[in-house]
C-alpha cells in the first residue's frame, strides 16, 4: 500500500500528462475545423452553426496550445469545457446521441470536459509556463 501513497510526489508529471493529451485532441480536431472557412450555409450546415464552428476552430487551437506550453493553462482549460458542455448539448439535444450503444455516444466528449475541469482546478504543474511566468 505504501506504494500508492508515495505516487503523489508524481503529480506534477501526470498534470503534464494530462495537459498533453488534452491539447493534442483539441489541436488535432480544432485545426480539422479551418476547412470551414470555405464552406456556405446550406440546408446541413446553416449560417449560425458555421459561425459556431469557424469560432471554435479558432478557440480550440488556441485552447490547445495553451495546455500543451502550459500557458494560461487553467483559463485555457476552462475555454475548453466551455466548448465541450456546447458540444455536449448539441449531441443530446440535436443529435440525440446516448451516452454510449452501437453508435458513436457522448461519452469521449464527456472525458474531454472532466479531464479540463480538473486542469481548471489543478491547474498546469510544475512543468508550465504558468509556473514560470506568474510563479502559480
Amino acid at each position: 500500500m505504501g506504494f500508492f501513497f508515495s505516487l503523489h510526489q508524481f503529480r506534477d508529471f501526470a498534470l503534464l500528462a494530462l495537459r498533453i493529451a488534452l491539447g493534442a485532441v483539441f489541436l488535432t480536431h480544432g485545426l480539422g475545423k479551418r476547412k470551414l472557412w470555405s464552406t456556405q450555409p446550406s440546408a446541413q450546415m446553416p449560417a449560425g452553426m458555421l459561425r459556431n464552428l469557424r469560432i471554435l476552430s479558432i478557440a480550440e487551437p488556441a485552447g490547445a496550445l495553451g495546455m500543451l506550453v502550459g500557458f494560461l493553462t487553467q483559463l485555457a482549460a476552462l475555454g475548453l469545457v466551455i466548448a465541450m458542455l456546447g458540444a455536449l448539448q448539441f449531441l443530446i439535444t440535436k443529435v440525440h446521441r446516448k451516452f454510449t450503444g452501437e453508435t458513436a455516444g457522448w461519452e469521449f466528449e464527456f472525458m474531454l470536459l472532466i479531464t479540463a475541469l480538473a486542469l481548471v482546478i489543478l491547474g498546469g504543474g510544475k512543468y508550465a509556463l504558468d509556473r514560470v511566468i506568474f510563479r502559480i
